[in-house]
Protein backbone atom coordinates (compact mmCIF):
# COMPACT_ATOMS: atom_id res chain seq x y z
CA UNK A 1 0.00 0.00 0.00
CA UNK A 2 2.67 2.24 -0.17
CA UNK A 3 3.02 2.87 3.76
CA UNK A 4 6.67 3.65 3.29
CA UNK A 5 6.79 5.94 0.79
CA UNK A 6 7.01 9.83 2.47
CA UNK A 7 4.28 12.36 1.75
CA UNK A 8 6.00 14.65 -0.60
CA UNK A 9 6.85 11.67 -2.64
CA UNK A 10 3.47 10.53 -3.08
CA UNK A 11 1.86 13.26 -3.65
CA UNK A 12 4.27 13.05 -6.85
CA UNK A 13 3.40 10.27 -7.66
CA UNK A 14 -0.56 11.13 -7.47
CA UNK A 15 -0.36 14.25 -9.82
CA UNK A 16 2.28 12.25 -12.25
CA UNK A 17 -0.28 9.58 -12.65
CA UNK A 18 -3.39 11.98 -12.75
CA UNK A 19 -1.39 14.35 -15.15
CA UNK A 20 -0.62 11.45 -17.59
CA UNK A 21 -4.22 10.71 -17.32
CA UNK A 22 -5.37 13.84 -18.06
CA UNK A 23 -3.18 13.96 -21.62
CA UNK A 24 -4.43 11.01 -22.72
CA UNK A 25 -7.65 12.69 -22.35
CA UNK A 26 -9.65 11.65 -19.43
CA UNK A 27 -11.25 13.57 -17.22
CA UNK A 28 -11.35 13.39 -13.39
CA UNK A 29 -14.36 11.03 -13.55
CA UNK A 30 -12.45 8.46 -15.59
CA UNK A 31 -9.65 9.21 -13.35
CA UNK A 32 -11.56 7.90 -10.40
CA UNK A 33 -12.58 4.82 -12.28
CA UNK A 34 -9.10 3.80 -13.48
CA UNK A 35 -8.58 2.47 -10.21
CA UNK A 36 -6.08 4.28 -9.07
CA UNK A 37 -5.33 2.67 -5.54
CA UNK A 38 -1.55 3.55 -6.03
CA UNK A 39 2.09 2.87 -4.37
CA UNK A 40 1.02 6.06 -2.77
CA UNK A 41 -2.04 5.41 -1.49
CA UNK A 42 -1.06 6.48 2.02
CA UNK A 43 -0.88 9.97 0.89
CA UNK A 44 -3.76 10.83 -1.32
CA UNK A 45 -5.67 14.31 -1.07
CA UNK A 46 -7.76 14.62 1.92
CA UNK A 47 -5.93 12.20 3.69
CA UNK A 48 -3.55 13.80 5.54
CA UNK A 49 -0.84 11.84 6.98
CA UNK A 50 0.43 8.76 5.87
CA UNK A 51 -2.15 5.69 7.25
CA UNK A 52 -0.90 3.39 10.41
CA UNK A 53 -0.17 -0.04 10.44
CA UNK A 54 -3.61 -2.37 10.32
CA UNK A 55 -4.37 -3.96 13.62
CA UNK A 56 -3.08 -7.44 13.70
CA UNK A 57 -6.46 -8.63 15.92
CA UNK A 58 -9.56 -6.46 15.44
CA UNK A 59 -11.76 -5.18 17.74
CA UNK A 60 -14.71 -3.14 15.50
CA UNK A 61 -17.80 -1.30 15.18
CA UNK A 62 -20.46 -0.78 12.24
CA UNK A 63 -21.49 2.50 12.44
CA UNK A 64 -23.86 4.07 9.86
CA UNK A 65 -23.55 7.00 7.57
CA UNK A 66 -26.49 5.64 4.88
CA UNK A 67 -29.40 4.32 5.60
CA UNK A 68 -30.96 3.54 2.68
CA UNK A 69 -31.12 -0.27 2.92
CA UNK A 70 -34.61 -1.41 3.75
CA UNK A 71 -37.94 -1.18 2.77
CA UNK A 72 -38.69 1.02 -0.58
CA UNK A 73 -42.06 2.47 0.59
CA UNK A 74 -43.71 3.30 4.11
CA UNK A 75 -44.30 -0.05 6.36
CA UNK A 76 -47.09 0.32 8.98
CA UNK A 77 -44.53 -2.54 11.41
CA UNK A 78 -40.95 -3.47 11.07
CA UNK A 79 -39.49 -5.58 14.73
CA UNK A 80 -39.29 -3.69 17.54
CA UNK A 81 -39.76 -0.34 15.74
CA UNK A 82 -41.91 2.41 17.38
CA UNK A 83 -44.59 3.97 15.17
CA UNK A 84 -42.69 7.00 15.41
CA UNK A 85 -39.70 5.44 14.32
CA UNK A 86 -41.00 3.30 11.66
CA UNK A 87 -39.86 5.91 8.91
CA UNK A 88 -36.23 5.65 9.28
CA UNK A 89 -36.33 1.89 7.71
CA UNK A 90 -37.80 2.84 4.76
CA UNK A 91 -36.23 5.12 1.58
CA UNK A 92 -35.36 8.65 2.13
CA UNK A 93 -34.54 11.77 -0.12
CA UNK A 94 -32.23 13.03 2.37
CA UNK A 95 -29.35 11.49 4.55
CA UNK A 96 -30.36 10.39 8.00
CA UNK A 97 -27.16 11.10 10.03
CA UNK A 98 -26.09 13.45 12.47
CA UNK A 99 -21.99 14.18 12.49
CA UNK A 100 -22.50 15.35 16.42
CA UNK A 101 -23.49 11.77 17.27
CA UNK A 102 -20.70 10.20 14.77
CA UNK A 103 -18.25 12.50 16.53
CA UNK A 104 -18.61 11.03 20.36
CA UNK A 105 -19.39 7.25 19.17
CA UNK A 106 -16.16 7.67 17.58
CA UNK A 107 -14.61 9.16 20.30
CA UNK A 108 -15.75 6.67 22.58
CA UNK A 109 -14.40 3.77 20.62
CA UNK A 110 -10.77 5.24 21.02
CA UNK A 111 -11.77 5.54 24.41
CA UNK A 112 -12.28 1.95 24.30
CA UNK A 113 -9.62 0.97 22.93
CA UNK A 114 -11.45 -0.23 19.70
CA UNK A 115 -9.57 -0.38 16.30
CA UNK A 116 -11.94 -0.26 13.74
CA UNK A 117 -14.77 1.06 12.13
CA UNK A 118 -16.60 -0.39 9.85
CA UNK A 119 -18.76 2.15 8.01
CA UNK A 120 -21.92 1.50 6.05
CA UNK A 121 -21.91 4.07 3.55
CA UNK A 122 -24.80 3.35 0.82
CA UNK A 123 -26.19 7.19 0.00
CA UNK A 124 -24.03 8.81 2.44
CA UNK A 125 -21.48 10.25 -0.54
CA UNK A 126 -21.58 11.97 -3.46
CA UNK A 127 -19.96 9.46 -5.24
CA UNK A 128 -17.96 11.05 -8.45
CA UNK A 129 -18.88 7.94 -10.34
CA UNK A 130 -22.69 8.04 -9.75
CA UNK A 131 -23.85 11.44 -8.68
CA UNK A 132 -27.22 10.16 -8.81
CA UNK A 133 -27.23 7.88 -6.10
CA UNK A 134 -26.36 11.14 -3.46
CA UNK A 135 -29.49 12.17 -1.69
CA UNK A 136 -29.91 15.44 0.34
CA UNK A 137 -26.68 16.43 2.14
CA UNK A 138 -24.67 13.19 0.77
CA UNK A 139 -20.87 14.34 1.89
CA UNK A 140 -18.47 15.03 -0.92
CA UNK A 141 -15.65 13.03 -0.97
CA UNK A 142 -13.44 16.00 0.02
CA UNK A 143 -15.04 16.08 3.21
CA UNK A 144 -15.14 12.23 3.75
CA UNK A 145 -11.92 12.01 3.12
CA UNK A 146 -10.91 14.86 5.45
CA UNK A 147 -12.70 12.21 8.10
CA UNK A 148 -10.97 9.27 7.01
CA UNK A 149 -7.51 11.00 8.33
CA UNK A 150 -9.49 12.18 11.42
CA UNK A 151 -9.95 8.69 12.07
CA UNK A 152 -6.94 7.12 11.28
CA UNK A 153 -5.42 9.60 13.27
CA UNK A 154 -7.48 8.41 16.11
CA UNK A 155 -6.23 4.57 15.76
CA UNK A 156 -9.54 3.28 14.25
CA UNK A 157 -8.88 1.73 10.40
CA UNK A 158 -11.75 2.72 8.43
CA UNK A 159 -13.31 0.01 6.17
CA UNK A 160 -16.13 0.39 3.69
CA UNK A 161 -18.74 -1.51 3.60
CA UNK A 162 -21.47 -1.33 0.21
CA UNK A 163 -24.42 -3.44 1.00
CA UNK A 164 -24.89 -5.32 -2.57
CA UNK A 165 -28.01 -7.91 -0.74
CA UNK A 166 -31.35 -7.50 -2.96
CA UNK A 167 -32.78 -6.76 0.43
CA UNK A 168 -30.16 -4.19 1.09
CA UNK A 169 -29.75 -1.84 -1.81
CA UNK A 170 -32.32 0.32 -1.78
CA UNK A 171 -29.47 3.22 -2.33
CA UNK A 172 -28.86 1.58 -5.46
CA UNK A 173 -32.09 3.66 -6.33
CA UNK A 174 -33.28 2.24 -9.91
CA UNK A 175 -30.09 0.12 -10.01
CA UNK A 176 -31.51 -2.31 -7.49
CA UNK A 177 -34.26 -2.92 -9.83
CA UNK A 178 -31.97 -4.29 -12.89
CA UNK A 179 -29.82 -6.51 -10.95
CA UNK A 180 -27.94 -8.61 -12.60
CA UNK A 181 -27.89 -7.03 -16.15
CA UNK A 182 -25.13 -5.39 -18.12
CA UNK A 183 -25.85 -2.03 -16.52
CA UNK A 184 -25.84 -3.05 -12.99
CA UNK A 185 -22.45 -4.81 -13.42
CA UNK A 186 -21.33 -1.60 -14.43
CA UNK A 187 -22.14 0.19 -12.06
CA UNK A 188 -21.04 -1.72 -9.07
CA UNK A 189 -17.83 -2.13 -10.43
CA UNK A 190 -18.04 1.60 -10.74
CA UNK A 191 -18.52 1.81 -7.05
CA UNK A 192 -16.06 -0.73 -5.93
CA UNK A 193 -13.75 0.69 -7.41
CA UNK A 194 -14.48 4.26 -6.88
CA UNK A 195 -14.71 3.59 -3.12
CA UNK A 196 -11.61 1.45 -2.70
CA UNK A 197 -9.84 4.55 -4.05
CA UNK A 198 -11.66 6.90 -1.30
CA UNK A 199 -10.53 4.86 1.47
CA UNK A 200 -6.81 4.75 -0.54
CA UNK A 201 -7.22 0.55 -1.24
CA UNK A 202 -8.92 -0.36 2.27
CA UNK A 203 -7.46 -3.53 3.96
CA UNK A 204 -11.13 -5.34 3.28
CA UNK A 205 -14.03 -3.51 1.57
CA UNK A 206 -17.38 -4.80 3.43
CA UNK A 207 -19.97 -6.79 0.49
CA UNK A 208 -23.00 -7.09 3.24
CA UNK A 209 -24.87 -9.76 0.91
CA UNK A 210 -26.85 -11.02 3.76
CA UNK A 211 -30.69 -11.61 3.48
CA UNK A 212 -31.03 -12.03 0.11
CA UNK A 213 -34.84 -14.10 0.78
CA UNK A 214 -38.84 -13.63 -0.28
CA UNK A 215 -39.53 -12.99 3.22
CA UNK A 216 -36.93 -10.38 3.87
CA UNK A 217 -38.51 -8.29 1.04
CA UNK A 218 -41.85 -8.87 1.98
CA UNK A 219 -43.02 -5.55 3.03
CA UNK A 220 -41.22 -4.07 -0.09
CA UNK A 221 -43.07 -3.13 -2.90
CA UNK A 222 -40.59 -4.71 -5.31
CA UNK A 223 -38.74 -7.92 -4.34
CA UNK A 224 -36.04 -9.61 -5.80
CA UNK A 225 -33.73 -12.81 -4.98
CA UNK A 226 -31.04 -14.20 -6.70
CA UNK A 227 -30.93 -18.31 -6.44
CA UNK A 228 -28.92 -20.95 -7.28
CA UNK A 229 -26.14 -20.24 -9.85
CA UNK A 230 -27.11 -16.60 -10.70
CA UNK A 231 -26.59 -16.10 -6.53
CA UNK A 232 -23.04 -17.45 -7.32
CA UNK A 233 -22.43 -15.90 -10.90
CA UNK A 234 -23.24 -12.36 -9.09
CA UNK A 235 -21.33 -13.09 -5.51
CA UNK A 236 -18.24 -14.18 -7.58
CA UNK A 237 -18.58 -11.30 -9.95
CA UNK A 238 -17.96 -8.81 -6.70
CA UNK A 239 -15.22 -11.19 -5.34
CA UNK A 240 -13.58 -10.42 -8.47
CA UNK A 241 -13.94 -6.75 -8.62
CA UNK A 242 -12.76 -6.40 -5.10
CA UNK A 243 -9.83 -8.44 -5.58
CA UNK A 244 -9.17 -6.50 -8.63
CA UNK A 245 -8.87 -3.30 -6.58
CA UNK A 246 -5.76 -5.43 -4.07
CA UNK A 247 -8.55 -5.45 -1.83
CA UNK A 248 -9.90 -8.33 0.81
CA UNK A 249 -13.68 -8.98 0.41
CA UNK A 250 -15.62 -9.59 3.42
CA UNK A 251 -19.24 -10.56 3.96
CA UNK A 252 -21.89 -11.93 6.52
CA UNK A 253 -21.84 -15.67 6.73
CA UNK A 254 -25.82 -16.07 6.47
CA UNK A 255 -26.39 -17.85 3.03
CA UNK A 256 -24.32 -20.71 4.51
CA UNK A 257 -27.22 -21.43 7.07
CA UNK A 258 -29.49 -22.73 4.57
CA UNK A 259 -27.24 -23.94 2.23
CA UNK A 260 -24.02 -25.52 3.94
CA UNK A 261 -23.09 -27.80 1.72
CA UNK A 262 -22.56 -25.84 -1.19
CA UNK A 263 -21.29 -23.12 0.67
CA UNK A 264 -18.61 -24.76 2.01
CA UNK A 265 -18.01 -26.26 -1.85
CA UNK A 266 -17.84 -22.76 -3.46
CA UNK A 267 -16.84 -20.38 -1.45
CA UNK A 268 -13.29 -18.78 -1.68
CA UNK A 269 -10.95 -18.57 1.45
CA UNK A 270 -9.78 -15.47 0.40
CA UNK A 271 -13.32 -14.25 1.48
CA UNK A 272 -13.35 -13.07 5.31
CA UNK A 273 -16.45 -14.30 7.13
CA UNK A 274 -18.82 -12.53 9.26
CA UNK A 275 -21.15 -15.17 10.73
CA UNK A 276 -23.66 -13.33 13.31
CA UNK A 277 -25.94 -14.23 15.99
CA UNK A 278 -27.36 -11.71 18.55
CA UNK A 279 -28.90 -14.29 21.04
CA UNK A 280 -28.05 -14.98 24.70
CA UNK A 281 -27.39 -18.34 24.61
CA UNK A 282 -24.71 -20.52 22.68
CA UNK A 283 -25.98 -24.06 22.11
CA UNK A 284 -24.41 -25.29 18.59
CA UNK A 285 -26.09 -28.55 18.92
CA UNK A 286 -29.83 -26.63 18.59
CA UNK A 287 -28.73 -23.85 16.89
CA UNK A 288 -27.57 -23.71 13.52
CA UNK A 289 -26.33 -19.96 13.58
CA UNK A 290 -24.38 -20.93 16.56
CA UNK A 291 -22.92 -24.06 14.48
CA UNK A 292 -21.99 -21.94 11.87
CA UNK A 293 -18.87 -20.82 13.87
CA UNK A 294 -17.78 -23.83 14.18
CA UNK A 295 -18.26 -25.07 10.87
CA UNK A 296 -16.76 -22.05 9.02
CA UNK A 297 -13.45 -22.97 11.46
CA UNK A 298 -13.64 -26.75 10.43
CA UNK A 299 -13.68 -25.65 6.66
CA UNK A 300 -10.79 -23.44 7.47
CA UNK A 301 -12.29 -20.11 6.72
CA UNK A 302 -10.93 -16.74 8.49
CA UNK A 303 -13.42 -15.63 10.67
CA UNK A 304 -14.49 -12.30 12.31
CA UNK A 305 -17.40 -13.03 14.20
CA UNK A 306 -20.82 -10.69 14.89
CA UNK A 307 -22.65 -9.72 18.14
CA UNK A 308 -25.06 -7.10 18.75
CA UNK A 309 -26.95 -5.17 21.89
CA UNK A 310 -30.11 -4.84 19.02
CA UNK A 311 -31.85 -7.87 21.18
CA UNK A 312 -29.55 -9.19 23.94
CA UNK A 313 -26.97 -7.04 26.44
CA UNK A 314 -24.77 -10.24 26.88
CA UNK A 315 -24.81 -11.77 23.38
CA UNK A 316 -21.36 -9.57 22.83
CA UNK A 317 -19.43 -11.40 25.58
CA UNK A 318 -20.93 -14.43 24.69
CA UNK A 319 -19.98 -14.40 21.11
CA UNK A 320 -16.22 -13.25 22.51
CA UNK A 321 -16.17 -16.43 24.73
CA UNK A 322 -17.74 -18.34 22.76
CA UNK A 323 -15.74 -17.81 19.66
CA UNK A 324 -12.24 -18.01 21.37
CA UNK A 325 -12.86 -21.36 22.85
CA UNK A 326 -13.95 -22.36 19.54
CA UNK A 327 -12.03 -21.01 16.64
CA UNK A 328 -8.57 -21.36 16.05
CA UNK A 329 -6.81 -18.88 17.27
CA UNK A 330 -4.83 -17.94 13.46
CA UNK A 331 -8.55 -17.80 12.21
CA UNK A 332 -9.86 -15.74 14.79
CA UNK A 333 -9.11 -12.27 12.69
CA UNK A 334 -11.24 -10.19 15.86
CA UNK A 335 -14.28 -9.17 16.90
CA UNK A 336 -17.34 -6.91 15.45
CA UNK A 337 -19.96 -5.09 17.23
CA UNK A 338 -23.03 -4.13 15.07
CA UNK A 339 -25.28 -2.15 17.20
CA UNK A 340 -27.72 -1.68 14.37
CA UNK A 341 -29.21 1.69 15.57
CA UNK A 342 -28.28 4.67 13.54
CA UNK A 343 -26.12 7.10 14.01
CA UNK A 344 -29.14 9.67 15.06
CA UNK A 345 -29.33 11.44 18.85
CA UNK A 346 -32.42 8.95 19.36
CA UNK A 347 -30.14 5.94 19.36
CA UNK A 348 -27.14 7.31 21.08
CA UNK A 349 -26.91 5.89 24.08
CA UNK A 350 -27.66 2.57 22.60
CA UNK A 351 -24.58 2.68 20.62
CA UNK A 352 -22.40 3.73 23.65
CA UNK A 353 -23.44 0.78 25.01
CA UNK A 354 -22.98 -1.45 22.56
CA UNK A 355 -19.25 0.37 22.76
CA UNK A 356 -18.97 -0.27 26.15
CA UNK A 357 -19.69 -4.19 25.70
CA UNK A 358 -16.57 -4.66 23.48
CA UNK A 359 -14.56 -2.41 25.95
CA UNK A 360 -15.60 -4.67 28.61
CA UNK A 361 -14.27 -7.26 26.45
CA UNK A 362 -10.82 -5.98 25.37
CA UNK A 363 -10.33 -5.05 29.17
CA UNK A 364 -11.10 -8.84 29.96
Amino acid sequence: MGKNIPMVQGRRFLKGQKEKQMKNGLSRRAFVESGLTAAAASALPGTGKAQQASPAFMWGALLHMGTNMWSDIPVDKWGAFKPDELHLVCQADHLRFDEAVWQTLTARMQAAKMNLVVIDLGEALRYESHPELSVKGSWTIERFRKELARLRGMGLEPIPKLNFSTAHDTWLKEYGRQVSTPVYYKVCADMIREVCAIFDKPRFLHLGYDEETAGHQSKYSYAVVRQGELWWHDFMFFVKQVEGQGVRPWIWSDYYWNHPGEFLKRMPNSVLQSNWYYGATFEPEKQKYVKAYLDLDKAGFDQVPTGSNWSSDVNFKGTVEFCKKNIAPERLKGFLMAPWFFTLPEWQEKNMRAITQVEVMIEG
